[in-house]
């Protein structure tokens, strides 16, 4: 077997298993799922080792491309940022194809050869035409436009020095974490926000104070891997939501825009604006994290004696349900982008009940009666977890309402 085809037999099989069971993906790239496709594709590609916050910016980025591709090829909702027109007639499928695969090559060059299979499936469902040969040209030049804007916003100086802080609630590396991560995340320059700082939050509880001391309590009973407090649903939460956020609420998209039929258009405009979100999101939990640099649960439990306060007891061998993520605690990142993310479902999508799933629990499956009801259940998981205390994700929760407020508001991607 020739390497490409052999990447393209090993990339069919892993987007299999990420759409549903009755998906073929490349069938689902000769149909109107274009957008589904290369959606997966993009979560499938940067899988690999990948940060969080760097992912969130490709699939930003990629879903962008597409977005202004397709409102070149036929305007229906205003552009992100490319505002030419293609010739008329141009391939709306080309142009998916062509805008997505120009984005993941310049931003994961590692796989190339994946990229290009998924790429050659998509245009052999085509005929060659002038229309396809205009809808590659749209997408590659709406690629371009994008990747010239982000190539200077910041991202690639992210990982600046830091030194953690030796003061009772300065965020310290906790177990098994040798550097925090990018730590100057929060000054990448935003899609959809003015400034990273734009939402930033009032800050953590005083240590000593009565919220605080509460929060202390609970996440030391309820998230310690030994807990006998926490309820049987609690854990199943906790390991339910530990799959990325970015993934969770793609594949939720992913189902419902195909169950509602949404068109090309309209599946670009919803994956646009809801990997915005989170992008945005990370950018604005990123500049609070390293703003207040506020120490995690476990440093704090372990190190109570140092805390000056006589209602939390140090407990040197506690430790969380899972390792705790190597960024402060304040606000939890999950929280903020649920939320986020929610606002920004309900109000493309109308606000529903719906099932999901996740790949840290499988064949276990949730039902939701709406959006941020379950952006609401993902953010107590991390309590349950041990991860994060209360106020962390309370306060997320209300800068992701923010975020997504202001992703519908500034990005005005609406009929014209």
């Amino acid at each position: 077997m020739s390497p490409r085809k052999q990447y393209r037999w090993m990339f069919a099989t892993v987007l299999a298993g990420l759409l549903t069971a009755s998906w073929s993906p490349l069938a689902v790239a000769q149909t109107a799922d274009a957008v589904v496709f290369w959606n997966t594709t993009a979560l499938t590609v940067t899988a690999p080792g990948a940060q969080l916050p760097s992912q969130s910016r490709i699939l930003a980025i990629e879903h962008a491309a597409i977005h202004d591709a397709l409102n070149a090829v036929a305007r229906r909702y205003e552009p992100y940022l490319f505002t030419s027109v293609a010739p008329v007639g141009a391939s709306p499928e080309a142009a998916i194809a062509a805008a997505a695969r120009d984005v993941l090559v310049a931003l994961v060059p590692a796989q190339l050869a994946a990229i290009d299979a998924a790429y050659d499936s998509s245009l052999a469902a085509i005929p060659d035409s002038g229309a396809k040969t205009a809808g590659i040209a749209a997408g590659q030049a709406a690629a371009r436009a994008i990747l010239e804007v982000r190539a200077s916003d910041g991202s690639a100086n992210a990982n600046i020095p830091y030194v953690p802080g030796t003061r009772p609630g300065d965020y310290q590396l906790t177990p098994g974490v040798t550097a925090a991560l990018l730590p100057g995340w929060g000054r990448v320059r935003p899609f959809t926000l003015s400034h990273p700082s734009q939402h930033r939050l009032r800050g953590p509880d005083r240590i000593g104070s009565d919220e605080y001391d509460r929060d202390f309590n609970e996440v030391k009973i309820l998230g310690s891997a030994l807990s006998s407090v926490r309820t049987p649903d609690q854990s199943q939460t906790a390991v339910f939501f530990q799959e990325g956020v970015l993934t969770a609420w793609n594949r939720i998209a992913r189902s419902l825009s195909v169950a509602q039929g949404l068109d090309h258009w309209e599946k670009a405009r919803l994956f646009a604006l809801l990997n915005f979100a989170i992008a945005d999101g990370l950018i604005a939990g990123w500049d609070s994290k390293y703003y207040y640099n506020f120490w995690r649960p476990v440093t704090a439990i372990r190190l109570a004696s140092l805390d000056g306060n006589g209602d939390t007891q140090e407990d040197p061998a506690w430790s969380p349900v899972f390792s705790t993520p190597a960024h402060p605690d304040y606000p939890s990142t999950n929280s903020v982008n649920g939320v986020a993310a929610a606002t920004v479902m309900a109000q493309v999508l109308g606000d529903r009940a719906f099932s999901a799933t996740s790949t840290s629990l499988p064949g276990v499956t949730r039902t939701y009666s709406s959006f941020i009801g379950y952006a609401i259940e993902g953010s107590q998981s991390r309590v349950f977890a041990g991860i994060h205390f209360r106020k962390a994700t309370e306060d997320g929760r209300l800068q992701g309402r923010d975020v997504g407020r202001s992703v519908l508001r500034l990005l005005r991607l609406r009929t014209p």
